[in-house]
């Protein structure tokens, strides 16, 4: 009997013989019966063997992998919770940004695991099928890790309780989910150039790195622990959707024109969500690592460089919007913060006016732009709400069609003028806050007057519950469309300075530091 140990395979050929070996052709049903997805975007592919997964993970050493690190992340988590760390963070306006954070993108984390189960059912090919398979399980993970590291807040602060009943029905959430609800209406080759270049290497980098590291920052082990340890999966995520886009232009010239204008268009979806990181960054944040402006400068215009100076031997070219976008470094959080304190009665977190300690910051970091056009808006409204008129917006304002923000842009080269576009389709009008929203409007008209806007859905009674009688006399709309949010009135949302949630981390601070 030979007992001689057969030569240990190497990386490349275990990773053919676990994933690419265990394929096979149809026989008994066309290919194009079995994959019906793969022609209708009218993307080329001749040969999908050429398709080579950079990190060749086999599904035994993704496991092992991934094991480590939750037990890693874990420990840090109960440590952080056993500890009462939810104290040590820097103070509750941190604990805000959170509740954003669970509301905005952890479902979006569940949605990318469910379109990257969907899609890896589409491809003919092994290898990134099990690409996909691989990248489906990252994103319930982070969603499930999001879930336990914010968890422990929940116990002891207001707004965490009804995040994925609201994330459904509150305003401002239609602008992270209306996202993913365009790319998982794609097809298979658009949502994976949507997600794995637009969510992985646009939107998720900024988010990741520099607002993470706030978390570090500002004492927040927890949720510290979940970003880095989603960090690395990222980065795996970023490398396999531009191997996608480079095996999709190399596979036939005619797939260039149709991967550009996807480039263009989810760069841009891509770059709207931001907004909500933007002012996350600069007003949230009590202890700040950067700016949203250093930030982009960063991660968006020295690594985005970089990326387009690879693909353009494809010939990739910047997409639309970019150059508009590195102008809007300078106004895109002060945009945002100043809406969501207008509106912070509609929301399930609180907001502030930023102190004068602040404005030096914003001042220093925004040096030709903070003092020119905002630092009088935020002087104003403190000290309105010294007088004991806290500014709230008691209208509803007009959302753009695509990115459903509201028309808060201004124009790139005039900061004092707001941006306005619009098309006509079928005899209807419809708004526009960018030429980026408006060119992907116009390309797609018919899937985006679909599009749920909840300004239009208040304004249509949709969103009351249904005990409700608008006809009623002493009907408060607002008061209803809160319950329908599930939003306890001052105790969830308004002002932080007056919050239940201030009170009592003042309270516990103060008995766990003192005698």
């Amino acid at each position: 009997m030979d007992m001689k140990a057969s030569k240990k395979l190497g990386l490349k050929e275990r990773y053919t013989l676990m994933t690419r070996d265990l394929a096979w052709t149809p026989t008994y049903q066309a290919v194009k019966d079995v994959f019906p997805l793969t022609e209708y975007e009218g993307i080329k592919i001749h040969d999908w063997d050429k398709f080579e997964d950079p990190f060749r993970m086999t599904m035994d050493s993704y496991w092992k992998y991934q094991a480590e690190k939750e037990r890693k992340l874990y420990a840090i988590i109960d440590a952080f919770t056993q500890n009462n760390g939810h104290l040590g963070v820097t103070d509750a306006r941190y604990i805000n940004a959170l509740k954003l954070f669970l509301t905005g993108i952890t479902p979006v984390e569940y949605m990318a695991h469910r379109g990257f189960a969907h899609i890896g059912r589409q491809y003919p090919g092994a290898g990134p099928r099990v690409a996909c398979l691989m990248q489906s399980l990252d994103e319930i993970r982070h969603a499930q890790t999001q879930i336990h590291s914010l968890s422990n807040y929940n116990k002891y602060y207001n707004g965490f309780q009804n995040w994925r009943h609201q994330h459904d029905r509150v305003w401002y959430l239609s602008v992270p989910k209306s996202f993913f609800d365009d790319a998982v209406s794609g097809g298979p080759f658009e949502y994976i150039i949507a997600i794995g270049f637009a969510f992985e290497y646009v939107l998720t980098n900024l988010l990741f790195v520099p607002f993470i590291s706030g978390a570090a920052y500002n004492g927040d082990m927890g949720a510290m622990a979940f970003g880095f340890s989603a960090q690395s999966d990222e980065s795996r995520h970023m490398t396999l959707g531009l191997e996608v886009i480079k095996f999709i232009l190399e596979q036939d010239p005619a797939n260039l024109p149709i991967v550009q204008a996807w480039i263009d268009k989810w760069f841009w979806r891509g770059y709207r969500v931001l907004t909500l990181v933007a002012m996350m960054m600069d007003y949230m944040l009590p202890k700040r690592v950067m700016s949203w402006k250093e930030a982009w400068e960063i991660y968006a215009e020295q690594n985005g460089g970089a990326l387009f100076a690879d693909l353009a031997r494809y010939g990739i070219k910047v997409p639309k919007g970019w150059e508009q976008a590195c102008k809007e470094k300078d106004h895109l959080s002060h945009l945002a913060w100043n809406t969501f304190y207008s509106y912070g009665m509609a929301a399930p977190f609180h907001t502030w006016a930023p102190s004068e300690k602040d404005m030096e910051w914003l001042s220093a970091k925004y040096p030709d732009t903070f003092d020119k056009y905002y630092r009088s808006l935020w002087t104003h409204y403190a000290r309105e709400q010294a007088e004991g008129r806290r500014y709230y917006s008691t209208t509803l304002p007009m959302l753009c069609q695509i990115c459903q923000i509201p028309m808060i842009f201004t124009e790139p080269d005039d900061p004092t003028k707001i941006a306005y576009r619009e098309s006509d389709y079928k005899n209807i009008k419809y708004h526009f806050c960018s030429d980026g929203c408006k060119s992907i409007f116009d390309l797609e008209p018919g899937k985006y007057v679909q599009s749920w806007l909840p300004v239009h859905q208040i304004h249509q009674g949709n969103c009351f519950p249904s005990d409700v009688d608008p006809g009623k006399p002493g009907f408060n709309p607002l008061a209803e469309v809160l319950r329908w949010y599930r939003i306890s009135d001052g105790i969830d949302n308004r002002d932080y300075a007056d919050s239940p949630d201030k009170q009592n981390f003042e309270t516990w601070r103060t008995q766990a530091t003192g005698n």
